[in-house]
């Protein structure tokens, strides 16, 4: 039990100085720049560059620049609200839970690109939107799981109830969605690329022209949902504000 605690109050103290560092880089313009710079060099890049002709895969492989990327904006929602949920459940602070619920919100919002564009790889590629692979029926169950949060906070009247149940929540629906989506569909057989092995991209000839597009566009698209997230957070915030006026 000591060691829970002492365990507890060493990530609550990570969380906090996690926390001032986005307050403090939040008004600042520079990374908003960078986010926007490095989507539109993707969107160029991603298009009009070369790509290595691998069997199978042949011009849609410029999908990786788009597909990947959406889950890496997607995560880095997932886990800044998963730090929120931590620091409400020590301070009781709603700011912290609405900023918690709005990164699972914008998260979510990546999470459908995210099948939306595997969906039509999958097309080109497998030959159908959804073949039932072990890959794309997780991602599915992992997305539904979140979509349970935002029902579970909607079917609780009480707020302080409501946030303290989220946070709860949302803290074991994190790595509950990445074990479904990084760890189980590698146990079994799976048409996905680096799953039930099947060789990752990285096994393949990627050269340096995919890796100057794709590394940027993981950096850029978790910038733009920091940033999505962000400016909801600040709408609630005045929305809160408004209803405790009236």
């Amino acid at each position: 039990m000591k060691f829970i605690n002492q365990l507890m109050n060493k990530v609550y103290i990570v969380c906090l100085a996690f926390y001032r560092f986005l307050q403090r880089q939040a008004p600042k313009i520079w990374w908003k720049i960078l986010a926007v710079t490095l989507v539109f060099y993707t969107l160029f890049g991603g298009l009009l560059f070369g790509v290595p002709h691998l069997f199978s895969l042949h011009e849609t492989i410029r999908n990786l620049y788009f597909h990947v990327p959406m889950w890496f904006a997607m995560l880095s929602a997932f886990m800044i609200s998963v730090f929120y949920s931590i620091l409400y459940l020590r301070t009781n602070n709603e700011e912290y839970d609405f900023a918690a619920v709005e990164c699972v919100n914008t998260g979510m919002l990546f999470y459908a690109l995210g099948l939306i564009t595997g969906m039509l790889w999958a097309k080109y590629t497998w030959g159908e939107y959804w073949s039932g692979d072990p890959k794309q029926n997780c991602a599915a169950i992992a997305f539904l799981l979140y979509c349970a949060y935002l029902v579970l906070r909607n079917s609780v009247d009480e707020e302080q109830k409501r946030a303290k149940i989220s946070a709860i929540y949302n803290i074991f629906a994190f790595p509950i969605m990445i074990v479904l989506i990084f760890i189980i569909p590698r146990m079994g057989d799976s048409l996905h690329p680096g799953n039930g092995g099947n060789p990752g991209f990285n096994a393949y000839n990627l050269d340096s022209r995919m890796r100057v597009v794709l590394y940027p566009a993981f950096i850029g698209w978790s910038l733009i949902s920091v940033w999505i997230a962000n400016i909801r957070y600040r709408i609630r915030l005045i929305e809160n504000k408004k209803t405790q006026i009236n």
